[in-house]
């Protein structure tokens, strides 16, 4: 099987190298073959120019330039277009999540018992790095939220740490440009009655001056994309 990472990257320089090369040495059991395809969403630092010289040295690495900067969902949205695996999972530019934890969270779907699979950052045994409160509890009540339109019981529906089986990203259209993603793919999966697993895995997060880009503001749009995509009708809009 074919696996493809979808890697949105915005002011990454600190990170990026390190990530994609925790990505490229990764094993996961079940697949023999993998891509990377690092959406740079108009970079102001160095991130291009790394990226550009990564692709250059491995052949493994699609590459995508926006011309202006759209947001998280954007990106996801261009890579999804240039997916060729069987399984795709979403990952940030950062060191926040862990590539250890592909086999976890890959598993399900490579076994066939799981069409989707969250990782999730507020259960299971792996280290968690101790951090912002109200960050902590504004994922909490999204998640909530989330669960209580889409009656699904997930604990952490914010993660970067989603995975799917290819073809059924390939069939949602992503409307929201930034972090409203999240909330978006989570109602329109719930919708087709997919089987959605979830895994606890590690979480390393990030602090504000080490680049953290999320902020309140995010949060309210997630509140809205949560009751707006939860009474779409159709989930490919």
């Amino acid at each position: 099987m074919k696996l493809s990472v979808i890697m949105p990257a915005f002011n990454e320089e600190r990170w990026i190298k390190d990530i994609v090369l925790k990505v490229l040495a990764q094993q996961v059991d079940g697949i023999n073959e993998k891509e990377i395809i690092i959406v740079d969403d108009c970079s102001s630092d160095k991130t291009r120019s790394i990226v550009e010289e990564l692709a250059a040295k491995n052949k493994s690495i699609k590459t995508v330039y926006h011309s202006v900067n759209q947001g998280k969902g954007a990106a996801i949205s261009t890579a999804i277009a240039k997916i060729t695996g069987d399984i795709c999972i979403i990952q940030d530019a950062d060191l926040e999540y862990d590539p250890k934890d592909y086999n976890l969270v890959l598993e399900p779907i490579i076994d066939g018992r799981a069409d989707c699979v969250y990782g999730s950052r507020f259960v299971g045994s792996q280290a968690k790095r101790v951090l912002m409160y109200w960050h902590f509890v504004g994922n909490k009540f999204l998640t909530l939220l989330s669960n209580m339109f889409t009656n699904l019981n997930l604990t952490d529906m914010e993660t970067c740490y989603k995975a799917f089986r290819a073809e059924i990203l390939k069939n949602i259209t992503i409307q929201s440009k930034r972090f409203g993603f999240e909330p978006e793919i989570t109602a329109k999966i719930a919708k087709k009655n997919y089987r959605i697993y979830e895994v606890g895995i590690s979480y390393r997060g990030r602090t504000y001056a080490e680049g953290k880009k999320i902020n309140w503001k995010d949060g309210i749009k997630a509140i809205f994309a949560i009751i707006y995509f939860s009474f779409t009708s159709n989930s490919r809009r």
